[in-house]
C-alpha cells in the first residue's frame, strides 16, 4: 500500500491530461513501456533489500558497496526528489478544493494540508502506516471502481442515453499514436514522474516485520497492479472522451465524467484525486525523515536528525523537510497554475538520478557478492543481470534527453548538473568520516 500510495498519485490524476496531449490513446502504450523499466529497477532494489533491509537503503547500500560520496550523493538526492514530489503534490491539492470552493486560494487550501499531514508524520509509524493504508485503499477502489464504470459506459451506454460509446475514440481522431512515434517518446517523459515512489518499498525494509518474505510479494505485485491501475485507467479514459478534447487545466477524471454528463461520479472522483495527491504527500514526508535519520547515522547529515522520539519517529527530519516544502506554499501564492509542471520537471531528473544510482550500485552489490562467493546465496535475483542494467539505464538516459525537446521541462537540465555539483561541494565540505 505505501509503494502504491507513492506511484498512484498526482502524475496518474492530474499529469495524465498533458500526457494525452503528447501521445493520445497511445498512453497506455506508454506506461507499458515505462512499467517494464521500473520493473527492473524494483527488482534491482529487491536484491539489495532482501539481502540486506535497512531503513534509508538507497543510501545505505550505496555508501556500502560504492564509496562515500555515492551514498552521500544516493541519500540527499532521493530526499531533494521528494521534497519536490511533496511541493508538486501541495501545488494541485488547491485545484482541487476549488473544484468545490472555487474562492479558496490555492496557497491557502496548501497550507492547511501541510500542516495536518506533518501532524500525523510526528505521531509514529502507525500513524503514518493507518493513514497511508486508507489512502491508498480509497485510490485503488476508486481506480477499479472507475474502470468498471468506464466499461459500462463504453458498452452500454451507462449515462449516455443508453448509447455504447464503443472503441471508436481509440482511433477517430488521428489514430492511436496520432503524434507519432515522437509523440510517443516525449510522453514517456511525464510517465517516468508518474512512477516515481514506488522505490518507497526500499525505504520501509527496515522497518518491516518479516522483510524476506514481505518485501518480494510487495515488489512483484506493486509492479503488475501499477501497470493494471494506470494502463487500465487511461485506456478507459481515451475511449470514453475523445483524446483531442482532455484538458490540462484540472484533473481529465475528473473533467470527463463532468463532460459526459455525470456530475455525481465526477464529485467523487475529485475527494479521490485530492486523497490521492495527499498519499503521495504522505509517503514523501515519511521517507524524507526516514531519509535524513539514514544520513545523519552516516555522518553525512547533521546529528540533530539522527534523534528519534519516544514513539520511534525521526522528528527533526520531519520538520525540517515539511519546512522546505512550504516553498510551494509561496509558489502557490505567487504563480498559482504554473507551479506543478515545473516542480514535476526537477523531480523527474532528481528521480532518474535516483534510479541510476540504484542500478548502477546493484552493479557494484553483484560484484561484491561475486568476490566473495555468497551470489549463489541470493533469494530474490533481478531477472536478467547484468543486461537488464544496462538496457534501463540506457532507457533513463534517452528520457533525459527527451526533457530538452518539452519547453517546461527543459530547465531541469540545468538545475540537475547545478545540484550534482552543490551535492559535491556539500560532500567535500563535510570531510571525511572517522
Amino acid at each position: 500500500m505505501i509503494a502504491l500510495g507513492g506511484a498512484i498519485g498526482t502524475g496518474l490524476f492530474y499529469g495524465s491530461g498533458t500526457t494525452i496531449k503528447l501521445v493520445g490513446p497511445g498512453i497506455s502504450l506508454s506506461y507499458i513501456i515505462g512499467g517494464i523499466a521500473i520493473f527492473f529497477i524494483m527488482r534491482a532494489l529487491g536484491e539489495m533489500s532482501v539481502d540486506e533491509p535497512v531503513s534509508g537503503s538507497f543510501s545505505h547500500y550505496a555508501y556500502r558497496y560504492w564509496g562515500e560520496f555515492a551514498g552521500f550523493f544516493s541519500g540527499w538526492n532521493y530526499w531533494f526528489c521528494y521534497v519536490v514530489v511533496s511541493m508538486a503534490e501541495l501545488s494541485v491539492v488547491g485545484v482541487y478544493i476549488n473544484y468545490w470552493l472555487p474562492s479558496v486560494p490555492t496557497w491557502l487550501s496548501a497550507l492547511a494540508f501541510l500542516v495536518l499531514i506533518t501532524l500525523v508524520n510526528l505521531i509514529n509509524v502507525k500513524a503514518f502506516g493507518e493513514f497511508e493504508f486508507w489512502f491508498s485503499l480509497i485510490k485503488v477502489v476508486a481506480i477499479v471502481a472507475m474502470i468498471l464504470f468506464g466499461l459500462f459506459i463504453i458498452f452500454f451506454g451507462l449515462g449516455n442515453n443508453g448509447q455504447p460509446i464503443g472503441l471508436s475514440n481509440l482511433w477517430a481522431h488521428g489514430g492511436y499514436l496520432p503524434n507519432g512515434l515522437w509523440g510517443l517518446l516525449l510522453s514517456l517523459v511525464i510517465v517516468m514522474f508518474s512512477f516515481g515512489g514506488v522505490e518507497l518499498i526500499g525505504i520501509t525494509a527496515g522497518e518491516a516485520d518479516n522483510p524476506k518474505e514481505s518485501i518480494p510479494k510487495a515488489i512483484n505485485q506493486v509492479v503488475w497492479r501499477i501497470l493494471l491501475f494506470y494502463v487500465g485507467a487511461l485506456l478507459v479514459l481515451t475511449i470514453i472522451y475523445p483524446w483531442n478534447l482532455v484538458g490540462t487545466t484540472g484533473s481529465p477524471f475528473v473533467e470527463i465524467f463532468s463532460k459526459i454528463g455525470i456530475p455525481a461520479a465526477a464529485g467523487i472522483l475529485n475527494v479521490v484525486v485530492l486523497t490521492a495527491a495527499l498519499s503521495t504527500y504522505n509517503s514523501g514526508l515519511y521517507s524524507n525523515g526516514r531519509m535524513l535519520h539514514s544520513l545523519a547515522l552516516q555522518g553525512s547529515a547533521p546529528k540533530m536528525f539522527a534523534r528519534l522520539s519516544k514513539a520511534g519517529a525521526p522528528v527533526n527530519g520531519v520538520l525540517f523537510s515539511s519546512a522546505l516544502t512550504l516553498i510551494a506554499v509561496v509558489l502557490n501564492f505567487l504563480v498559482p497554475g504554473k507551479v506543478f509542471l515545473y516542480l514535476m520537471s526537477v523531480a523527474t531528473i532528481a528521480a532518474i538520478f535516483n534510479w541510476a544510482m540504484i542500478l548502477m550500485t546493484h552493479l557494484k552489490f553483484r560484484r561484491a557478492k561475486q568476490e566473495i562467493g555468497t551470489e549463489k546465496d541470493l533469494a530474490f535475483k533481478l531477472p536478467l543481470y547484468p543486461i537488464s542494467n544496462y538496457v534501463t539505464l540506457v532507457f533513463l538516459a534517452m528520457v533525459v534527453v527527451l526533457m530538452a525537446y518539452i519547453p517546461d521541462m527543459a530547465y531541469s537540465l540545468y538545475i540537475g548538473p547545478i545540484w550534482i555539483l552543490i551535492l559535491y561541494v556539500g560532500y567535500k565540505l563535510r570531510g571525511p568520516l572517522k
